[in-house]
């Protein structure tokens, strides 16, 4: 038995989109500043990369204090329940039809894997992005802080970067993985989700 709920409140994908399409957009301009292709000159590159970067840094901090006075934070809490199946379904089951082990809902959206790859996004890979942008940034502009040396701030930023490219990569790639290629895309566009409401192991 199946109905549609609500998934996603129109903040929630306003959020999602406004800082997809920034981080593509940091991604694109900064490869471009960092030397590994040419698309704009160099100069149009870095404006852009430094205003879509502090805009991203505003829907962060919005984001930030909307997990927290709704208490959707805790849709990132990290468990070990549900997440052997779900490991085993991507690695094998999918590929042989079986169905998804984990049932989303409302209060428990993501599956242990996905709320595990979200948090180490969320406070690993786009923490090292801002501290070492903004230093970056400080650097160039103002030759602060004072005798901190540019090379492994430029380094850690760069390895944070190839971390957030490969995250949107898989990003993309898990969205197919739904009952069609196109459901999750669709649910974060809509919405709206159907969802199963027969019990299953390792929903939560």
């Amino acid at each position: 038995m199946t109905r549609t709920v609500v998934m996603f409140t129109g903040l929630e994908r306003l959020w999602h989109w406004s800082q997809a399409l920034l981080i593509i957009l940091l991604l694109v301009t900064g490869f471009e500043v960092h030397g590994s292709y040419s698309l704009l000159d160099f100069g149009a590159a870095a404006t852009l990369h430094v205003l879509a970067a502090l805009a991203l840094i505003v829907v962060w901090i919005f984001a930030i204090f909307w997990h927290l006075a709704t208490g959707e934070w805790r849709q990132y809490a990290p468990t070990t329940r549900g997440l052997a199946a779900v490991v085993r379904f991507y690695l094998f089951g999918m590929f042989r039809g079986e169905s998804h082990p984990f049932n989303p809902r409302p209060k428990r959206k993501h599956n242990p894997l996905q709320a595990a790859s979200y948090l180490l996004f969320g406070v690993v890979i786009s923490p090292l992005l801002w501290i070492t942008g903004l230093l970056y940034l400080g650097i160039d502009l103002w030759s602060a802080p004072a005798g901190l040396p540019l090379g492994p701030v430029a380094l850690i930023h760069v390895a944070a970067a190839y971390g957030a490219a490969l995250f949107l990569l898989v990003h993309l790639y898990m969205i197919t993985t739904g009952r069609t290629p196109t459901a999750h895309l669709k649910t974060m566009i809509t919405g709206r989700e159907e969802i199963d409401e027969t019990p299953q192991g390792g929903g939560g």
